[in-house]
């Protein structure tokens, strides 16, 4: 057995000292020992026993995990939980399998025997951390997440959720859709109201169903000079919610980070409980996102709650829904996106023609209709042509838009040239020619006077 450069210190030093090289104070400081240590070290020598190695070198520790935990860890690691990062796998090893070992333990075995990392780490930009907020309810993230949660064993789905930037914690509301959507953002609202309250602010992106980046405008919209809000922006604003738009995924960097953890632990407790649909994928996130909680989640900086009770009085379900302005027709029905809704006939017989009214479907698929707050008439989700979306608005595109607004310019009477007056043209006096000037102007006279003929 090779002996190690400490090893070979001290024999070193125990043979100058024997020798009489050295005293017993600095051979005991050279080792790093008490001179009464020293001198056990050198009777164990003259009796022949091991003094310069350790005597537990060789032996196994009493701790050392016996042979068939490490075969069943790594059967399990490369089997059943196979694409499990390490700490995820020994949270899953202890909560189901009832085996306890370390995550270093769990890595000193998988590399030896050929169980590469998940994922490999690299070298990370330098970037400046956003402080979080002091109170629960002060700023939430929300945001959608288009990925292959299922692993090809089902349809490719968006999960959109929101998450509190003071906690760390996951809102109620959070689902699978098969693509990022109005209502998906209306659903997770209306969660968050009911169970948790309203927050001050939302830091979201620029997702046409929350900000509005066409160029289509409505007439009432031209009337006013400002595009109306989305759907989504509309049950924001009537609840009062600042609104802050990033500019980049590195702005709402908490939020994607969460993307990261999730498709990591989520898609692979997916595959561990074999679920291949939308549906039971989203009968087994809530109780994920409970757990997710639990372990990531951390308490506010401040104790004091910034989120804000709803006013008495308040229907969620009117706020968090699609909603219309429409005009009723002759026959007392209003028409939104090819959708026709008969109004009923009141008491008294008054007819509703060419009121403008408001219409709005609500996130179970039921329609209301109100005239100056009050609801005139109620429809049942019934058909396909009532599914939950936003429909479309009466908009102008962008083509007529410019064209009239070059219409205009062209008949308004052109605007009148501003006339700078004339200058008149300044001559320089006599008297403000210099000396020098002078005399050459004489003297030039004098010349011309000179040349001139006789007769003259």
């Amino acid at each position: 057995m090779l002996m190690s450069e400490a090893q070979w210190t001290k024999k070193d030093v125990l043979k100058r000292y024997c020798a009489g090289a050295l005293t017993a104070a600095e051979a005991a400081t050279i080792l790093k020992r008490s001179e009464r240590q020293l001198r056990r070290m050198v009777a164990r020598q003259a009796a022949g026993q091991p003094c310069i190695v350790h005597g537990n070198t060789g032996r196994a520790p009493s701790n050392k995990a016996p042979a068939e935990l490490r075969t069943k860890v790594l059967e399990l690691l490369s089997g059943r939980y196979a694409g499990f990062n390490e700490t995820h796998f020994v949270e899953l090893l202890a909560e189901r399998e009832g085996i306890r070992v370390a995550k270093s333990t769990v890595q000193r075995w998988a590399r030896p025997a050929g169980i590469p990392a998940v994922k490999k780490r690299r070298s990370r930009r330098h970037r400046q951390r956003r402080v979080r907020e002091g109170r629960a309810g002060a700023l939430l993230l929300w945001d959608g997440s288009s990925h292959e949660w299922l692993e090809k064993r089902g349809p490719r789905m968006c999960l959109v959720a929101a998450i509190d930037d003071a906690t760390g914690e996951v809102m109620p509301g959070g689902h699978f859709v098969s693509e990022e959507c109005a209502l998906a953002y209306l659903r997770v609202l209306a969660a968050i109201v009911r169970e948790k309250g309203i927050p001050l602010r939302l830091y979201m992106d620029r997702h046409g169903s929350l900000k509005r980046n066409d160029d289509n405008w409505t007439l009432e919209e031209e009337l006013a000079g400002q595009q109306l809000p989305t759907q989504v922006g509309l049950a924001l604003a009537d609840l009062h919610i600042e609104v802050i738009y990033a500019l980049s995924p590195e702005a709402k960097g908490r939020i994607e980070r969460l993307w990261g953890t999730l498709q990591d632990r989520l898609v692979s407790e997916l595959r561990l409980e074999g679920i291949c649909s939308l549906d039971a994928a989203n009968e087994f996130l809530p109780g994920f996102l409970r757990r997710h909680n639990k372990r990531f989640g951390i308490k506010a900086a401040e104790a004091q709650s910034a989120w804000r009770r709803p006013a008495p009085g308040l229907n969620v379900e009117d706020i968090c829904a699609f909603r219309y302005l429409a005009t009723v027709s002759n026959d007392n029905v209003v028409s939104i996106d090819g959708v026709k809704l008969q109004i009923p006939r009141p008491v008294g017989g008054r007819s509703f023609a060419k009121a403008r009214v408001d219409v709005r479907q609500l996130l179970d698929g039921r329609w209301r209709i109100r005239l100056n707050d009050a609801v005139i008439a109620s429809f049942d989700a019934e058909g396909p042509a009532r599914e939950l979306r936003a429909r479309k608005r009466k908009s102008r595109p962008a083509a007529s838009r410019a064209f009239r607004e070059a219409v205009r310019a062209f008949d308004a009477p052109p605007a009148k040239r501003a006339v700078r007056p004339k200058q008149r043209r300044l001559h320089r006096p006599y008297n403000f020619w210099t000396k020098q000037q002078k005399v050459a102007a004489a003297t030039k006279s004098k010349q011309l006077r000179a040349q001139r003929p006789p007769s003259w």
